[in-house]
């Protein structure tokens, strides 16, 4: 299945709301299209395969009674992008219809049987939910795209609607139900809307995950997401027994999207079964068009998608083999090219989301790619993991570029709730614009410049700046980026004036810290308050050969006047390395 820390970023979508002419269900309330969804169970048979059938949009009349005649079954249709959703059981369905006049592609979505769970579909229990004693504290990954800061100018508007198109969402959990629009949110398994109640719930972890990541309300308990003001709606486009997101359900979630005017997605999966789809593969290059055309309505009725870039330590930019697919049956190892894309993540309008470890790094799994990734974030690797919402109103760490991908929708929220009148470009474009930029590392792999590379895109993106904010809070945080040279057995110190900051510092006054050093075992950190007290950061052990500190620290600096000048202290105790102090903050 594609989950997130295995392989791909897994989510879910659901399927379109203008939708009671284009899924085929009929118009009226979500009893009336439960008891449609019954009475169709009878329809299917072992041996039923799923196809998408594409002609030109605005009617699908002919392309449907086409299927009919062909043997085949309508399951839904959306007129408005000229795809229809067939099912059959005979083996010869795809090459009949490619010769039915007006059907520009047909291609089968699943190289596995459609479940008799789609005529029928079973409702996703609701799980008992746990309280928590836990409170909101500044995670990693937060301060890292300067979210906590973010909080202090906005924390996004209520008219602003991110779909997390995944598993499925929890919206009983203590920290997304005071964000949750339920009127907006579906089932979109198996490529037709399910509106019933419930029908969005998770039927895993991952889309809960997400979900908090993006807007876990700033209520005082458990965490807070990046855009906690802003409302999460659920479009689960994950199958229930298999956890696999088919192209149908992708297009199902993006015409939901488009029709219901949601603001941003987040798509923290690829379509299965395939890794990459092919154009020169029938079956694949009408899955390619399908969604495509999907995408493209959703953003043109002002939907931006957000997506994770992989899991697998992939070149994107250079496509060789897949080895992974069809993961719905036995996969086979095939050799590919740069046209075979990921979707929806390579089409076209999609900001593409590779992973960061806590610090300027690749996450060690997140694809990569020059010219395919937009921009980074906080994906957690090794032992810092990205820890938001899971279901029952439980907490827990994952990585992922499914984890990195819903920072970025979070942001991309926050720049829509400052500018309601932004278009997708705009915020695509300002994601871009206003990311950190981050240079390669010491990796042959990472090509291009500090501004964009194969890495990280555009760089790490910025909350503080989505919401108008373009350096330090006056009187809350001070920093200084002038460069201080630490040599070899010398001590430095790097000064920061502190003014307009009545009384005394906090007992957690926040120390960020960024030296760049070849051999940080040599180093001594200290605070030194203006009244010349030292408070004793890190003395890292002497075997401690790694590069660099990038570290926020705590200090207990309640008893010292917060006004005056303060300074970081670095003492190098060793020869033959040396480094610089090239930033660092205090927050009060």
């Amino acid at each position: 299945m594609s989950v997130a820390a295995v392989g791909a970023a897994l989510a879910l979508a659901t399927p379109a709301g203008a939708a009671d002419v284009d899924t085929g269900l009929p118009p009226g309330p979500a009893a009336a299209r439960a008891a449609t969804l019954a009475q169709s169970a009878a329809g299917w048979a072992a041996g039923t395969r799923s196809y998408l059938v594409i002609t030109a949009p605005g009617d699908t009349s002919a392309a449907r009674n086409a299927v009919t005649t062909n043997g085949g079954s309508v399951f839904a249709h959306y007129d408005a992008i000229g795809v229809v959703v067939a099912h059959s059981t005979s083996a010869g369905f795809a090459t009949a219809m490619r010769s039915a006049p007006g059907v520009q592609k047909v291609g089968a979505t699943r190289t596995s049987d459609v479940p008799a769970d789609a005529y029928s579909p079973t409702l996703p229990g609701a799980p008992a939910q746990s309280s928590t004693t836990l409170t909101e504290t500044a995670r990693w990954d937060m301060t890292r795209i300067n979210a906590d800061k973010a909080w202090a100018v906005s924390t996004g508007s209520p008219a602003v609607t991110v779909g997390v198109l995944d598993t499925g969402v929890d919206e009983r959990h203590q920290d997304i139900a005071p964000n949750f629009d339920a009127a907006d949110s579906v089932s979109c398994a198996y490529g037709k809307a399910d509106a019933r109640t419930g029908a969005w719930r998770d039927v895993g972890t991952h889309g809960t995950h997400v979900a908090g990541t993006i807007a876990a309300a700033k209520n005082g308990k458990g965490v807070v997401g990046v855009a906690p003001g802003v409302k999460i709606a659920s479009v689960r486009i994950a199958e229930p027994s298999t956890s696999m997101f088919f192209a149908e359900n992708t297009i199902c979630g993006f015409m939901w999207a488009g029709d219901r005017g949601f603001d941003v997605t987040n798509n923290s999966y690829y379509t299965d079964p395939w890794m990459f789809n092919c154009p020169d593969n029938p079956d694949q290059a009408a899955i390619i068009e399908g969604v495509r055309r999907a995408q493209e309505y959703a953003e043109g009725k002002g939907s931006l998608q957000v997506a994770a870039a992989g899991n697998s330590n992939y070149d994107l930019a250079n496509k060789r083999t897949d080895t992974e697919s069809p993961n719905d049956s036995t996969p086979v190892s095939r050799t590919i090219t740069n046209a075979c894309i990921d979707i929806p993540t390579e089409l076209p309008g999609v900001v593409t989301v590779a992973a960061m470890g806590n610090g300027n790094i690749k996450a060690s799994y997140s694809n990569f790619g020059r010219d395919v990734i937009d921009v980074a974030a906080p994906g957690g690797d090794g032992a810092y993991g990205v820890y938001s919402t899971l279901p029952g109103g439980k907490y827990g760490n994952m990585n992922g570029t499914s984890m990195a991908s819903p920072h970025v929708a979070g942001v991309a929220a926050l720049l829509k709730s400052a500018d309601p009148a932004a278009t997708p470009a705009d915020l695509r474009a300002r994601l871009g614009s206003q990311a950190t930029d981050t240079a390669c590392p010491s990796d042959s792999r990472c090509t291009g410049t500090t501004a964009k590379n194969a890495f990280f895109g555009e760089g790490q993106v910025d909350a503080l700046k989505a919401v108008g904010g373009t350096g330090p809070q006056p009187g809350r945080y001070f920093e200084t980026t002038t460069d201080v040279t630490v040599a070899d057995n010398a001590t430095v110190e790097s000064p920061i004036s502190v003014t307009g900051v009545p009384g005394n510092a906090p007992a957690a006054l926040k120390v960020g810290v960024d030296i760049k050093h070849t051999y940080r075992g040599d180093l001594v950190l200290s605070l030194v308050a203006p009244d010349g007290s030292v408070y004793s950061l890190e003395d890292f052990a002497d075997s401690d050969g790694a590069d660099d500190v990038l570290k926020t620290y705590t200090v207990d600096a309640s008893s010292e006047t917060a006004s005056g000048t303060w300074k970081l202290r670095v003492r190098d105790i060793a020869t033959q390395d040396t480094g610089r102090i090239n930033a660092w903050n205090l927050t009060f």
